[in-house]
Formats: C-alpha cells, structure tokens, sequence
C-alpha cells in the first residue's frame, strides 16, 4: 500500500508543476488527479518524469454508462483515456457510472452498465488498463447518481467478470452511504483496484471526522493489497501541513508500502 495524492483536491487551483514539486518534497512517489482533458498533458508529463513521480490514475470522460444510447460515445471516450493513460505510464482509470434516468427501470439501467463496461474490456485487456468502477454516496455529495451501495457494485464487478475492471472502494463515500466498512473491504478485497480516503464530515484531512483511519489501514494492510490509497480530500489548512501529518502520522507505513 502507499499513498497517491489527488493534486486536483488536495491542491485545487494550484500550479499544476508546483503541485508536483511540492509531493515530491514531502516524500510521496504517486499522485493521481481528476480531468486529463483541460490539463496540458505534455508538461505533465514532463514534470512527472522529472521529479520521478508516477501517477496511479485519473479519469475516463464524463459519460453515461446506465444510458444505453450513450455507449457509442461512452466507448469513444474510454478509448481516447486509454491513450492518454498509455502516453503518461498510467495503468489505471477511474469510471463514474452517470445519474439515474427518469422514467427507465432500475434494472433496465443496472443491465446497460455492466453490458458497457463488458463492451470496454477488450480495448482495457490490449493496453492493460485496469478501469476502477466508482460509488458514489447520494446523501451529501452526489444526488441523483446511479451506483452507491458497494454491495451492488461488487455485484456488477463480478457479473463484469474481468481482472480489468474493478472496484474504486471510496471511504469517505462508503462510510456516508452504509458503513461497515471493514467488513466489506476485507470480503472484496479481490476486486478492489483502488482506494480513496477523506476525514468525515466535511471530506477533509483524514484525522478529522469519525472514520478511524488507523483501524481501517491496518486491515486493508492484513489482506496484503498492494494497491493505492488515494488522498482525495480537500484540505483545511496548508496543503503541506496536511500531507506531512500524515507521513509522520501511525498512517506512514502505507506510503512506505
């Protein structure tokens, strides 16, 4: 396990090259971050190779997956990513599923996601991408969006049945939308590709809120995920302070991972 930092929220509206600077100083060797496409890709790239940082993932574009008409367009753009990720040395991206449609049964919505992320595995397999299928907590963030629950997601995951899709386990979404989180990261673990992390309320530094951070690492640790651990939060002070708790933190066994 070691920790990725989301530079496009932990170090919103900043310089994307001091951005990375910054991570680099601090100690940590992967960042990921949102959007590639308002992003001068060439320069990151650079800087990343510069600084010896890599990038654990980011994300494929914004396009319906429980929307059958938008498959076409959905695969366009999961092609276009793939390229991207390839040209960055990213082996991995991250999906949002789309909202709920009106009027269309739930089920009719559940089979035209999985039957899109089927259609999409043939191009993952070829460039060995792995894509991380993300839930999304409907109470505070995300109202209105298809996938919450993660029981339902593992299920989709399987029905998948491809070592390249998998599950994004989000904490700070999981913890808002069911809890229990423990539990059911230890029997999904092997569909686990990724891993987000923020204090809740409020989505901030990891020590605040009511999620025991500690705890929940350390079994994530116990069933040898070798994975990231994406710092997806937006901080309350100086970004630097922040990220510096935490690699003097009893979290920093992770970024050692």
């Amino acid at each position: 396990m070691k920790f990725s930092v989301c530079i496009d929220a932990v170090y919103s509206g900043a310089d994307l090259e001091e951005s990375l600077a910054s991570i680099q100083k601090l100690g940590f060797r992967t960042f990921e971050f949102w959007t590639w496409w308002d992003k001068d890709i060439d320069r990151l790239n650079e800087a990343r190779k510069r600084l010896g940082l890599n990038i654990s993932c980011f994300c494929t574009k914004f396009i319906s997956l429980v929307d059958e008409s938008q498959r076409a367009a959905y695969l366009e753009g999961l092609s276009e990513s793939i390229e991207t990720a390839k040209k960055l040395g990213c082996t991995k991206l991250i999906t949002q599923v789309g909202n709920e449609l009106e009027g269309v049964a739930r089920e009719v919505q559940r089979q035209a996601l999985t039957e899109g992320l089927k259609a999409g595995v043939p191009m993952l397999e070829e460039a060995g991408i792995t894509l991380l299928v993300e839930p999304l907590n409907l109470k505070v963030d995300h109202a209105g969006y298809f996938l919450s629950r993660s029981d339902e997601a593992f299920e989709i995951i399987r029905e998948v049945n491809s070592s390249n899709v998998k599950l994004l386990f989000d904490i700070y979404h999981q913890q808002i939308t069911e809890g229990d989180l423990i539990r059911s990261i230890q029997a999904n673990v092997e569909v686990i590709g990724h891993f987000h992390a923020a204090g809740h309320p409020g989505r901030h530094e990891l020590h605040t809120g009511e999620i025991h951070y500690s705890a929940v690492f350390e079994a994530i640790r116990a069933t040898r995920y070798d994975g990231d651990v994406g710092l997806e939060y937006f901080p309350t002070e100086e970004p630097e302070k922040g990220l510096a708790r935490l690699t003097e933190s009893a979290y920093s066994a992770v970024s050692e991972g």
